[in-house]
């Protein structure tokens, strides 16, 4: 599923490996459910630090310093997620792990499950926990937007959309553009690829969102559960293949 190697090794377990898009896709799907669900949680879209600063601006006009106060941690907990993200995948791969890329969405599946739990006691009146709740989940968006932009070298990102639509944009311009205006001039060509590529990825996140809403709505914060097995399922192999290949020189000490 998803594996991670040195440069000289990396060729050689591609083929086993989810592509970008297809890795993408499925990790839009995950930031869609999460943002609309956690929107139904706690009021909030965690998913985007645009809005974020902009409502921190906002609220210190409007004096609520408290908001304020909220939205810098949420800032600092995404940037804290794409930190981890990083120091944990430069760590594997100097250590030729095949999980590198897999152990920060193995995090992030904990600790959808400790959202679950976070939301659980918000469900029982202690609505004390909504800050610690939206900073939890702004983490887990930095975490996970952090892994497709290192896995695709900066070409995806999963848990906002607004890049994405805007490459999208310039894709179809160039598609409905008319060439024959200028017959000595280089024709414009629109990359078909990558339209459907962003279409695939797009649609996923409307997916994840629709279905995170549903969720949400029908079962409260069991739907953190489906979301962790989802990523449990995308890591467990090249997990398990490190954990063999530790065991084995383990064995081979004694």
């Amino acid at each position: 599923m998803i594996h991670a190697a040195s440069p000289s090794a990396e060729a050689a377990i591609e083929a086993e490996a989810l592509s970008h898009v297809e890795l993408g896709a499925v990790l839009c799907f995950v930031a869609g459910a999460i943002n609309a669900g956690g929107f139904l949680a706690v009021g909030m879209y965690t998913s985007h630090m645009s809005g974020v600063v902009s409502s921190m601006a906002d609220n210190a006009v409007l004096g609520s310093w408290l908001l304020v106060w909220i939205g810098l941690w949420s800032l600092l907990a995404f940037i804290g997620g794409a930190m981890t993200t990083a120091l944990m995948v430069r760590w594997a791969l100097r250590r030729n792990l095949r999980s590198a890329y897999s152990r920060p969405l193995l995090v992030e599946a904990i600790l959808l499950l400790v959202f679950g739990i976070f939301g659980a006691a918000i469900d029982a009146h202690s609505m004390a926990l909504v800050p610690y709740t939206v900073v939890l989940l702004c983490f887990i968006m930095g975490l996970q937007n952090a892994v497709i932009t290192k896995r695709s070298n900066a070409e995806i990102r999963t848990t906002h959309i607004t890049g994405l639509v805007t490459d999208l944009g310039i894709e179809l311009g160039n598609l409905f553009y008319v060439n024959r205006s200028f017959p000595d001039a280089p024709k414009v060509r629109a990359n078909r690829t990558k339209i459907g590529n962003h279409l695939k990825l797009l649609l996923s996140f409307i997916l994840g969102a629709l279905t995170g809403a549903w969720g949400f709505k029908a079962v409260g914060y069991s739907a953190t559960v489906v979301l962790a097995l989802i990523l449990v399922m995308l890591v467990v192999r090249p997990l398990w293949f490190d954990f063999q290949a530790w065991r084995a020189r383990l064995l081979g000490r004694s």
